[in-house]
């Protein structure tokens, strides 16, 4: 990630983050589209990069012998509204659990961890009341750091540059 400072026409010093950003697919992915699908995913429905490769080839793999890594430049627009969460919290389970319900936001990028299947698993158990808030974070805390960042807006899309595609 790099964080360049700049003076605006104002000589205000704004900040902008640039960075590098993977989308694991079975095909190349030139123009991001958000495509509303029948299950809702952790930030609702989206376009999911995330700025682990490692993580981007195993979601291009997923049920197949090969995939595709697209590789994206992000550049973050302090004109969208963005909702970041640096780390899985009460906030950050609650509105997981909102958005995998079906219910969408007003976010335009939201970005934070993700809930993996496991996670998930103690999301939904959370969710159905067979575990509680306190046992959640016990079972979620040991399992390795992941990341996501979703797209829903077409105006977020624009913030994404493809660069190249992968074979993996």
């Amino acid at each position: 990630m790099i964080v360049l400072t700049h003076k605006n026409k104002y000589n205000i010093c704004k900040e902008v983050i640039i960075m590098v950003l993977y989308h694991g697919s079975d095909v190349i992915v030139r123009n991001p589209e958000v495509r509303k699908t029948r299950y809702a995913k952790d930030f609702s429905w989206g376009f999911y990069c995330t700025s682990n490769y490692e993580q981007a080839a195993r979601w291009s793999k997923k049920g197949r012998s090969r995939g595709i890594v697209n590789v994206f430049e992000y550049t973050e627009s302090p004109m969208l509204n963005i909702k970041k969460f640096p780390e899985m919290s009460d906030e950050w389970l609650d509105f997981i659990a909102i958005c995998r319900s079906g219910k969408h936001h007003d976010y335009d990028i939201v970005e934070g961890p993700m809930a993996d299947d496991t996670i998930w698993n103690y999301v939904n158990d959370f969710l159905s009341g067979d575990i509680s808030r306190e046992a959640f974070w016990a079972l979620a805390k040991f399992k390795h750091p992941t990341h996501q960042i979703s797209f829903h807006t077409e105006v977020a899309l624009k913030c994404l540059s493809f660069k190249e595609a992968i074979e993996v």
